[in-house]
């Protein structure tokens, strides 16, 4: 199962020059935040509300030379929609550009709200 990560098409852009994908999360709380497909959308209506720009970056987890542990949400509390036993995906340490199988445009509809693109 591919898993996804929520970012700006400047910071995807900024991973190609660099030659790996790293978030702020990294720093901050030592790992790269993921979702499943079906958590996607929930996480993008709690963390990223009214943000445009953004692409989703389909991962492979079978192409990460980091780890990834499946773990409860960071800060014990997941999105609406996300029941409480589900683990998240995170990544501990940078995502090797070869890992993304897959780009995808994720802009808000009109309303402000976002739909899962087909391709995922």
């Amino acid at each position: 199962m591919n898993i996804i990560h929520i970012t700006s098409l400047k910071a995807w852009s900024d991973a190609q020059k660099a030659g790996e994908y790293t978030a702020p999360s990294l720093s901050s709380d030592g790992f790269i935040h993921c979702s499943t497909s079906a958590q996607v959308l929930p996480v993008a209506e709690k963390f990223y509300k009214g943000q445009t720009g953004l692409v989703l970056l389909v991962i492979d987890p079978a192409r990460l030379s980091s780890d990834l542990k499946w773990e409860p949400p960071f800060d014990g509390a997941p999105p609406t929609g996300v029941d409480s036993a589900e683990l998240f995906p995170h990544i501990y340490g940078p995502i090797n550009l070869d890992a993304v199988i897959r780009v995808v445009d994720f802009e808000p509809s009109a309303d402000g709200k976002f739909i899962l693109p087909v391709l995922i």
